[in-house]
């Protein structure tokens, strides 16, 4: 059910006075939209070669790629300042509320989009459904379910209890029917700070009138994310950054969405705070990111203001996550930046008293001794506090893996398609300019067209389907060797413990082992999938070229199909979720304490760590395999609607059936687009290398 909001659309403005400040940090980005700019050209120019299809081919490839919107997850320490960086990165300081506690805090994606008018601003908010709501109440969410396996009775009271408080406050300010709001959208044709803290931020005190709309926080309980489209000019393309909440909710209800957010995008910014910088309380921030590639993962240490002597310290404090990283078998070689919300907000909002001049010197020694400040060139004060806020850097550093990550692959898989959009048409201007001047063409009788497709497509789905049954069999066989080996050493390991130390000491066990065994079985299961893909996107281009070959005589210096690349294998981040042996606290001793016998601790410890790595292997089993499978069978599907729809054309062409209107039988100009499609193809290759 969709909720249409009945107040008056407003457009809303940034407070931010300096909002020129964000193209500062972009600058790498250029030669990504040179690239871009030329493939757009190109598809406008095959769109006016073509016929009335064809264009619509081309503009909508236009489309895509004008449109194109690489995704930036954040996520952090609590106190990190992750929030205040994300609204200063979007140049709206005070948007998003930066002081919220973490449970309470939803996913807010910021749409940033050059493209549009500022009175296209809007904001859509989504709740839980009920599905989604009666796991937290009847199990008191991920938390609730670890302590009922671990027999944590104590805590699991504590959760429920937690839990019933919870609902009697979503009931006071939302009223007694508030689950007819689950799984219901609220849209607004604007936003501002107001109506975002009214979804996403409980705060401690609530107004009187729980019935009125403006309550802060009113629907915080319930809302599973929030998305804000904004007008941002200053941007050189669409971007969306995203805001977590982390993983230390209180009922891990949002742990999955956080892990989703990261899977679904390309680029992970980790916040740090720099006086705590990868403590030990943040094992889950390490254990998500160890599952992204060390290109996909930047860490920001944020306040680095507070430092009483960050030329000295900043080494120390890189060093130290370094380290980190490398014992916890985090992405050891991610990039690390550091920089100040503070220093940037400063410098958007003009308040330039508010830092003092022995903060800004400290800051600008520590940026020359990095050479990230050129003490010779010439800026105002908002550009100084800008540059050393570093978040130019954290820009660039975003702009460095859009423009060699996600960014060209689009470029490629565009240029691709348009290469045989380009193809097709030289073909259909090759046909009709032979058969106007009465040279033979094999004949094309009726049907041998659609059967030779359709036998293609249907061999092509057989080969994928073969393909993907036989990559996914082995996978789920890794699976399984994986959680068994793990399981019989862990126990091995506890039986061990008794036998040498007994049951006065509480053992630990690191599951660390599992994840890695896990994510290897799904990194070769990646490979196995993308390789046999690209062979069968390989094998069925190959089939339509030789249909153009077999039906209208066309050299192979004349004509190719261009395979697309297969899609990409999402990270595992699912491996990073809490698991009972990664809450190694009080609980855990008391569940220890409870057991009598050495038979007892075996039995009940497997039981309970199966329990929970059954439903991690079953969704690597289940929802990723099949996510993988969904992607490549799309994108074959795609390639060869693509390919019907030309073929379709060119045939029409050939026998004679298509109408004179269409443009492609332009004799006369013949030569001349024959012309213009050699040079777009050159274009086209040329952004393709």
């Amino acid at each position: 059910m969709k909720h249409e909001t009945t107040i008056m659309d407003q457009a809303a403005t940034p407070t931010s006075g300096n909002a020129h400040l964000l193209g500062r940090g972009f600058e790498g980005l250029e030669p990504f939209l040179a690239k871009s700019r030329s493939l757009r050209q190109t598809l406008v120019k095959l769109g006016k070669i073509g016929d009335k299809e064809s264009n619509r081919t081309a503009r909508r490839l236009h489309h895509q790629l004008k449109h194109a919107e690489p995704s930036i997850t954040m996520i952090g320490q609590v106190k990190a300042g992750k929030t205040s960086l994300v609204n200063a990165m979007v140049g709206w300081p005070d948007l998003l509320p930066a002081d919220v506690n973490p449970w309470t805090s939803v996913v807010t994606s910021l749409h940033l989009n050059p493209h549009v008018a500022p009175e296209d601003n809007r904001a859509s908010f989504r709740f839980f459904d009920m599905a989604e709501w009666g796991r937290l109440l009847d199990r008191g969410g991920r938390i609730g379910e670890l302590a009922a396996r671990a027999g944590a009775e104590e805590e699991l009271e504590k959760v429920r209890e937690q839990v019933i408080e919870m609902r009697e406050k979503s009931r006071n300010r939302l009223g007694e029917k508030f689950e007819l709001l689950l799984g219901q959208q609220h849209d607004y044709g604007y936003f501002d700070s107001d109506l975002i803290e009214r979804y996403v931020c409980l705060g401690d005190d609530f107004e009187d009138d729980y019935e009125t709309s403006q309550a802060q926080g009113r629907f915080a309980d319930i809302t599973k994310s929030a998305e804000i489209f904004m007008h941002r000019p200053e941007l050189p393309m669409p971007l969306c950054i995203r805001d977590t909440p982390g993983v230390n909710d209180t009922f891990m209800i949002r742990e999955q969405i956080t892990i989703r957010a990261i899977r679904e995008s390309r680029i992970c910014v980790v916040v740090l705070a720099a006086h705590q910088a990868l403590s030990s309380v943040d094992m889950a921030l390490i254990r998500l990111i160890a599952n992204v590639k060390s290109r996909e993962v930047i860490i920001a240490v944020n306040r680095v203001d507070e430092l009483s002597d960050p030329v000295n310290q900043v080494p120390e404090i890189r060093d130290s996550i370094r380290q980190t990283l490398i014992d916890h078998d985090g992405p050891k070689d991610a990039e690390i930046i550091f920089c100040s919300a503070y220093f940037a907000t400063a410098a958007l909002t003009g308040q330039l008293d508010a830092v003092d001049e022995e903060t800004v010197e400290l800051m600008r020694n520590w940026a020359v001794s990095e050479e990230a400040l050129d003490e010779e060139a010439e800026l105002s004060t908002e550009e100084l506090l800008w540059d050393l806020s570093g978040l130019p850097n954290v820009y660039a550093a975003i702009s460095e893996r859009v423009k060699e990550g996600n960014g060209q692959e689009m470029l490629d898989r565009i240029a691709k398609s348009a290469m045989n959009l380009a193809n097709g048409l030289n073909a259909a201007h090759m046909v009709v300019s032979r058969r106007e001047s009465d040279k033979g063409l094999p004949p094309l009788e009726p049907g041998q067209l659609e059967a030779e497709l359709k036998r293609i497509e249907d061999e092509a789905m057989r080969s994928m389907g073969s393909a993907l049954d036989a990559s996914i069999s082995e996978f789920e066989k890794r699976l399984d060797r994986a959680q068994r080996s793990f399981l019989e050493r862990a126990t091995g390991s506890l039986l061990q413990h008794l036998e040498d130390i007994g049951a006065g000491e509480v053992w630990q066990y690191d599951p660390s082992g599992l994840r890695i065994l896990l994510r290897t079985a799904y990194q070769v299961f990646g490979r196995n999938a993308q390789k046999a893909t690209k062979n069968v996107m390989i094998e069925t281009a190959e089939s339509y070229a030789s249909i153009y070959h077999r039906l209208f005589e066309l050299s192979d210096e004349d004509f190719g199909i261009e395979a697309p690349a297969p899609p990409r294998v999402p990270p595992p981040v699912l491996l990073g979720q809490t698991i009972a042996l990664d809450l190694q606290g009080s609980w855990w001793s008391r569940w220890w304490h409870k057991r009598r016998g050495y038979r007892s601790f075996a039995t009940e410890f497997a039981e309970m760590i199966k329990a929970e790595t059954d439903p991690i292997v079953e969704s690597l089993r289940g929802t990723h395999s099949d996510s993988i499978r969904e992607a490549a069978v799309r994108s074959l599907r795609e390639f060869m609607d693509e390919q019907r729809g030309i073929l379709t054309r060119v045939g029409a062409e050939a026998d004679g059936s298509a109408g004179d209107s269409d443009g492609l039988r332009d004799v006369a100009g013949a030569s001349e687009k024959r012309s213009q499609l050699r040079q777009a193809m050159q274009t086209l290759t040329d952004i393709a290398a």
